[in-house]
């Protein structure tokens, strides 16, 4: 099966591959649809703008398109950053859009005692067809948000998320450790158990 990824996010697509190279599908990005219209993420949940990302580039590249949304809520903020992770401190796509993401959220979080520094980090991925047919699956990760980045893998607010019982943050994990416990991981564990069933 051929599936196009949603996304203009290099460690995004960095991940989604190497979690999927054991599955049965073939993957192209879209470098290789170059002239592919750029979708706004306007929705209000995670899965809204992941279905509307999915099924316009499955429209436009008449492929099975596989689109992410994904990102961290807070219980003390309300589910902030939430569907608004990527764009917490502003517009922009310079080098330190993450940076400047998580230190906002650290400032905001500044007075917080640590029993209330809790949070998860939420995937959903969307699976568009041709024929509008949509599948979606979700992941999670709750845990810890820490005081002050550590770790140098990963990426996002990965260096602030201490997952549940663990005393490392996603930042200080390899790939393989982070994989096993993301919110992306579990929601393509489920996509690959679907996939496995048979279309």
């Amino acid at each position: 099966m051929n599936i196009v990824l949603a996304t203009r996010n290099k460690k995004k697509v960095e991940e989604i591959k190497r979690i999927v190279k054991d599955m049965p599908v073939t993957i192209y990005t879209l470098d290789d649809f170059p002239e592919c219209p750029k979708v706004e993420e306007d929705g209000k949940t995670f899965e809204e703008n992941a279905v509307k990302k999915a099924r316009a580039v499955s429209k436009y590249t008449k492929m099975p398109a596989l689109a992410d949304d994904s990102g961290l809520e807070v219980y003390a903020l309300d589910g902030a950053p939430g569907v608004f992770s990527a764009r917490y401190a502003g517009e922009g796509a310079d080098d330190r859009k993450d940076i400047k993401n998580y230190e906002k959220l650290l400032k905001e979080m500044n007075s917080l005692p640590d029993d209330k520094r809790i949070g998860r980090f939420v995937c959903v991925i969307a699976l568009a067809f041709p024929d509008s047919r949509v599948e979606t699956f979700s992941g999670y990760a709750e845990g810890l948000i820490g005081k002050k980045p550590k770790g140098a893998n990963g990426f996002g607010y990965d260096p602030v998320f201490y997952p549940k019982g663990h005393g490392r943050t996603f930042a200080e994990m390899s790939d393989k450790e982070k994989d096993l416990l993301s919110h992306r991981g579990v929601a393509l564990g489920r996509l690959y158990d679907f996939l496995k069933r048979g279309l």
